[in-house]
């Protein structure tokens, strides 16, 4: 898989102490975007999905992983692969997506339905420059949703997650 960097203990993507995964390559390219150099599909460095689960699974406080880029849902097989392992280990996991999860439900490729399949939850919507806040937990623009996928799928509409 193709990464942009990797974050132990991260406290601003989640709650709790998250691994953060940042994917490279983003095809949103949105203005104000906090990892601009992300954006770029051959930048950043590969790793195997194995190398990066062992850093995941290295640290015994860890309490999910984080998918974010760049836009995991670029990446869908192998975010789909290191989120089972996630799952496997106890691991709750979250992603951020530049798509709605109406986008990625109705119109996404079958490997990004598995992938929003397999999320605790999803942060949708792309960043918004002219919406950007910090009073938000877990988003950088008032737009972005915090979706809890289970209740979401099982319901067919987007059900948000309390802050």
């Amino acid at each position: 898989m193709r990464i942009y960097g990797l974050q132990q203990d991260s406290i601003v993507d989640g709650p709790g102490f998250r691994f953060s995964c940042f994917v490279q390559g983003c095809p949103h390219g949105c203005p104000g975007c906090h990892n601009p150099d992300s954006h770029d599909s051959s930048g950043g460095r590969e790793m195997t999905v194995e190398e990066v689960a062992e850093q995941l699974l290295g640290n015994p406080l860890t309490d999910g992983l984080t998918l974010s880029g760049g836009e995991p849902f670029a990446q869908p097989e192998d975010c789909l692969r290191l989120a089972r392992i996630a799952h496997a280990h106890g691991l709750n996991v979250w992603s951020y997506s530049g798509w709605t999860f109406e986008y990625l439900r109705d119109q996404g490729t079958a490997a990004q339905r598995e992938l929003l399949e397999e999320l605790d939850v999803l942060v949708d919507g792309p960043f918004l420059l002219d919406q950007r806040t910090l009073a938000l937990p877990w988003r950088g623009s008032r737009n972005q949703r915090v979706i809890d996928v289970p209740a979401s799928l099982a319901s067919g509409d987007a059900v948000l997650r309390p802050d």
